[in-house]
């Protein structure tokens, strides 16, 4: 006896709530960004693409729109870009023309980068990487951009050091060390603390494009922790980060305010309405759990908020 299949289309039934976002995720492309007289970068981009979906609609046609949003992605990253977050846009404007039944396509972007430093001691030449966020959303009423990055760096819990610093300071009044040269000591000499490793994720969002340069916003990020790490260092290089970060011992909350402190003061030319987000997650050494700290605010009211 046979058995017909069902037809899956008239199997559903009416469909009386829309979606927000319907797409694919993990599309792989390549993408390639000028910059003036240096030589460009070179990305193997992953990409997530989206549109919204009407309540009269059942689907997407997800087979064939795979074809439409290869297309989409290709013609986006075919030329040489000047801004990532422009291949974000110019994709997600391709989207909300090809797709007649959505009123919304969001296009989202994540790359490493890998860029030549120094190192901080010793001076060798080492490349770090970085994480590029980039994302746009496209509807009737424009293109907002968002730029940004993910980087890696070293914190160092101030209580633990605190309690570190008391051992020590009842130590030297053991041994009759005089008080002022026991706080000249500590002061120049760091106490231990236990240390994580921070991720700090800095990102602008805007109407068209950010204006901010990605260097610039990897910078902020990494000096928003304790101390910045490096892929390769000697020890001259191993000391130099200990003892900065020891010096500048941070909760995961005190990462998120000297980023929100450290936007307002370099990138001050930024309209009020341009969203910053701020995010610290630390991987704790000492404890089976992490710490996480976040902020999303217009540029507009943190620089109101921080001028009290």
């Amino acid at each position: 006896m046979s058995h017909q299949l069902p037809d899956v289309q008239a199997s559903r039934p009416d469909v009386t709530v829309g979606l927000s976002q319907v797409g694919v995720t993990g599309v792989d492309k390549l993408v390639k960004v000028g910059r003036d007289e240096k030589r460009p970068w070179v990305f193997m981009a992953e990409f997530s693409v989206f549109v919204d979906l009407p309540s009269e609609r059942k689907g997407i046609d997800m087979s064939r729109n795979m074809e439409v949003i290869d297309e989409v992605l290709e013609a986006a990253t075919r030329e040489e870009a000047y801004r990532i977050e422009d291949v974000c846009g110019d994709a997600a404007e391709r989207l909300l023309a090809k797709h007649d039944y959505t009123t919304t396509a969001e296009v989202e972007m994540t790359a490493e980068l890998a860029a030549r430093e120094d190192t901080p001691a010793s001076d060798r030449e080492t490349q770090s990487t970085f994480t590029v966020v980039a994302s746009a959303v496209a509807d009737d009423e424009g293109t907002r951009e968002e730029i940004g990055a993910e980087v890696t760096g070293m914190t160092v819990c101030p209580c633990s050091q605190g309690m570190s610093e008391s051992r020590a300071r009842e130590k030297l009044d053991d041994l009759g060390v005089d008080d002022q040269v026991a706080e000249e000591f500590l002061d120049a000499v760091p106490q231990p603390g236990h240390s994580q490793r921070g991720h700090a994720t800095l990102t602008f969002t805007a109407d068209g494009a950010p204006e901010v340069d990605l260097l610039d916003v990897i910078d902020t990020a990494r000096d928003a922790m304790s101390a910045r790490i490096y892929n390769y260092a000697k020890r001259p290089d191993e000391d130099h980060m200990t003892y900065e970060a020891h010096m500048d011992a941070k909760f995961v909350e005190d990462c998120v305010r000297a980023l929100a402190e450290d936007v307002v003061e370099t990138y001050d030319h930024l309209a009020d309405d341009v969203v910053v987000h701020m995010k610290q997650s630390n991987d704790e050494s000492i404890h089976q759990h992490n710490a996480h700290a976040e902020r999303e605010i217009t540029m507009g009211a943190l620089r109101e908020e921080l001028s009290r």
